[in-house]
């Protein structure tokens, strides 16, 4: 899966991800409030533009307004449901009661699924462990792995308190994936090689997540699949400037943003990945 990309994922790199074996991909996130108020820059942010598959990134800790927001909702080619964010470490997000500030609260968590299911959609939720370490050496986490039920968890094995460059502890997994209750559980931070995937696989993840890998070498979901069999036959791998190619031609066919493919460009020439 493709993760959200604050900035980056628009239609055209999400087409690029999906056309180089991303199986799902999503929307950056946005409030539901945003949507309710129709804030321009939010509804830029989940602008579909072609089928490809897409969840929709949602933060919110009111059934009310989501409830307001599901009854005027209106699917459309490629719409795989909504992904309920309890991942975000913004501290302003976090400040209004979203994003990570929602793992300690599985009831919560527990009725908006329930809404968005009556509603008739699909719906994910992606989590971290807690807020800080406190809440993931009580492992807080766990009780929305078993006290909620969407189609599937995204586990970010990190809490919100540390910083990109702190490892992620995929320990974690195994107990989150037994507490899950056979609801596909998805890993997702610092997946960097088909090695680690495998590692991932032999805990009984269902499937993993990829963000930033993919803004170097959009084609790291074929690169994995190739080296650990799923592609059969193996799919042929572009190069960089060839991604970049075809990240044009998409945003040419289907009508990109101008913004979003600059900086698309800036981190592939930069990033100059050695997959």
């Amino acid at each position: 899966m493709l993760a959200s990309l604050e900035r980056y994922s628009d239609s055209v790199f999400r087409t690029l991800c999906y056309n180089h074996g991303a199986d799902l991909t999503f929307t950056e996130m946005a409030h539901v409030e945003s949507f309710l108020k129709k804030n321009k820059g939010s509804l830029a942010k989940v602008a579909v533009k072609d089928s490809t598959p897409v969840q929709i990134q949602l933060l919110s800790s009111n059934e009310s307004k989501l409830d307001r927001f599901l009854t005027g909702f209106k699917p459309f080619e490629g719409f795989q449901g909504f992904n309920l964010n309890l991942s975000c470490p913004s501290k302003d997000v976090i400040r209004q009661g979203k994003g990570a500030a929602m793992v300690k609260r599985a009831a919560k968590t527990s009725r908006l699924v329930s809404l968005i299911r009556d509603h008739g959609y699909p719906v994910s939720v992606k989590l971290r462990l807690g807020l800080n370490s406190f809440e993931k050496k009580n492992k807080l986490y766990l009780n929305n792995l078993g006290g909620v039920d969407p189609d599937f968890f995204v586990v970010h094995a990190k809490h919100a308190a540390q910083s990109s460059a702190e490892p992620e502890d995929d320990s974690v997994y195994p107990e989150c994936v037994e507490a899950a209750r056979g609801i596909p559980v998805i890993a997702n931070g610092g997946i960097d090689s088909s090695d680690r995937v495998q590692s991932l696989m032999e805990m009984g993840v269902g499937g993993v997540m990829m963000g930033r890998p993919a803004l170097g070498y959009a084609g790291v979901f074929d690169l994995f699949k190739n080296e650990l069999g799923f592609n059969d036959p193996p799919k042929p791998l572009p190069d960089a400037t060839s991604m970049k190619q075809h990240y044009d031609e998409i945003y040419e066919q289907i009508g990109g943003d101008d913004k979003y493919r600059d900086r698309f460009h800036r981190v592939v020439d930069r990033k100059k990945p050695s997959y």
